[in-house]
C-alpha cells in the first residue's frame, strides 16, 4: 500500500496550469498530492504520431525522395530548403602540379559561408587522383543554402534526402 504526500509548490503548480488549462487550476482547498505507489506508464507517441519506424529504415531512400546532384569545377545549389537533410557521395580531385585543387560543400546564408566537407589537393604531384566519401546531416535555416563548389579537375557526386522538417517532424520514406 502507497503513502499519499501533498506537494506545496507554486512552481509545479503554475507548470500543471499551464500543460492542463482545461483542469481549471488549483482552486482553494485543492493540493497536488503524490503517492509511492508505482503506476507503469506506458508512452505511444511514436505509433500515434505514424512515426514508429526503427531508425535505420526511417533514412530509406526512394525514387521520390532522394534528389541526386552532380557538380563538376563549378559551383552548385544543393538544396535551399528549410528542415535537416542527409547528404552522402563521393568527392574526387585530380591533382595538378601548377594548382591548389578544392571539392567542398558549404552551408551559406548569404553573408556568412561555412565549409562542412572539403577534399584539398595541394599543388605538388601531377595526375594523382583522390576520392573521399562523405556522409552526414545538416540542418537548413530559413535563408540557408547548401552549396557544392569544385576546381577544375574537382567534383561532387552525390545525394540528398531530407530527414525532418525545421521543426523536427519526421519525414516519412
Amino acid at each position: 500500500m502507497g503513502q499519499e504526500f501533498i506537494i506545496k509548490s507554486q512552481t509545479l503548480e503554475d507548470q500543471v496550469n499551464k500543460l492542463l488549462p482545461s483542469q481549471g487550476g488549483f482552486q482553494a482547498g485543492v493540493d497536488l498530492s503524490a503517492s509511492t505507489t508505482v503506476i507503469p506508464i506506458v508512452d505511444l507517441t511514436e505509433a500515434a504520431e505514424g512515426s514508429g519506424l526503427r531508425q535505420d529504415l526511417q533514412t530509406a531512400l526512394t525514387l521520390g525522395n532522394a534528389t541526386e546532384f552532380n557538380i563538376n569545377a563549378t559551383s552548385a545549389d544543393i538544396v535551399n530548403t528549410t528542415g535537416y537533410w542527409r547528404v552522402f557521395g563521393t568527392s574526387y580531385i585530380i591533382s595538378s602540379s601548377t594548382a591548389t585543387r578544392t571539392a567542398s560543400i558549404r552551408i551559406q546564408d548569404g553573408v556568412t559561408t561555412r565549409v562542412v566537407f572539403q577534399n584539398l589537393q595541394t599543388a605538388n604531384v601531377n595526375n594523382l587522383m583522390s576520392q573521399i566519401p562523405y556522409d552526414f546531416i545538416v540542418k537548413l535555416e530559413a535563408g540557408d543554402t547548401l552549396n557544392g563548389s569544385c576546381t577544375t579537375n574537382g567534383g561532387l557526386n552525390g545525394c540528398v534526402r531530407q530527414l525532418a522538417s525545421l521543426d523536427g517532424t519526421l519525414i516519412q520514406p
